[in-house]
């Protein structure tokens, strides 16, 4: 099969598991443009083996339950699904980095040791929580995009993606060497230079994000262009141009650049 016709249009959309990533944000010890947490996968990985992301995963079971217990009964299923992303985008940068993001305080460095290494024992959130006495603060992840492909022979993902500020980013990291090789810190427009130079590798919608990322010049304004336009589906698609085929997206999603040629475009 053409690698094309898995975004054909008139297939229907296959299903997606819900997942979730943040995008951490610190100032630069020296003064630049904000710096974002990358996290580099492990090549054995088979969603984007050998790729540079940003920290986060699926949501799974432990993340809804707890999600449940901090929504009202009455709330629709699309404040439930975002309160559930929001605990698993706590939830996965804990355990692959080791920071405390979305906590109602800071987070030493001893107690991120032991917090996380409960975490891994117990696979939930929720017993760590109660354990240390602390609360989530979600309000502080800002809701910055979606984006949910349609291949038809790769794991399809429904992510939510949120941003989140460190501020001084006087923080220590902790690897997790089973999914992951390499943690780094980088502007988006560093990260962008690092692919194009070939020292790291990024999918599709991570250098859209990154492009999108690399126009900000500190968080607030990421998380005021974030407030001012909605997050929508993101859900790339093929269009022929002088008869070759790039992978696109919607002109209005408030990325800079909307298309790629097929060929080219890494897809995880």
């Amino acid at each position: 099969m053409r690698s094309d016709e898995e975004y054909a249009e008139t297939d229907e959309a296959p299903p997606a598991t819900p997942a979730a990533t943040i995008v951490i944000f610190r100032n630069d010890p020296a003064g630049g443009a904000p710096q974002l947490l990358m996290v580099e996968r492990s090549a054995s990985m088979s969603f984007a083996g050998g790729a540079a992301v940003f920290p986060g995963g699926r949501v799974d079971d432990a993340d809804r339950q707890l999600a449940a217990t901090l929504v009202p009964e009455s709330a629709d299923e699309e404040t439930f699904a975002d309160c559930a992303a929001r605990v698993a985008a706590v939830r996965e940068t804990i355990e692959e980095t080791g920071l405390f993001v979305g906590i109602d305080r800071a987070v030493s460095h001893d107690e991120a040791l032991a917090a996380r290494d409960f975490l891994c024992a117990q696979g939930a959130l929720a017993p760590v929580l109660e354990r240390h006495g602390w609360r989530l603060d979600l309000a502080s992840l800002t809701y910055f995009a979606r984006w949910r492909p349609k291949h038809r022979h790769m794991r399809v993902y429904d992510t939510r993606f949120f941003i989140a500020d460190l501020g001084t980013g006087a923080v220590d990291l902790l690897v997790d060497a089973t999914e992951n090789t390499h943690l780094f810190w980088a502007s988006a427009a560093e990260a962008l230079r690092l692919a194009h130079a070939g020292k790291i590798k990024i999918i599709f919608p991570t250098r859209r994000n990154l492009e999108r990322l690399a126009g900000f010049a500190s968080f607030a304004q990421a998380r005021a262009q974030a407030e001012a336009i909605p997050a929508r589906m993101v859900t790339p698609f093929v269009e022929q141009r002088d008869g070759r085929p790039w992978l696109c997206i919607p002109a209005d999603a408030g990325y800079p650049v909307a298309a790629e040629i097929l060929e080219s475009a890494a897809r995880g």
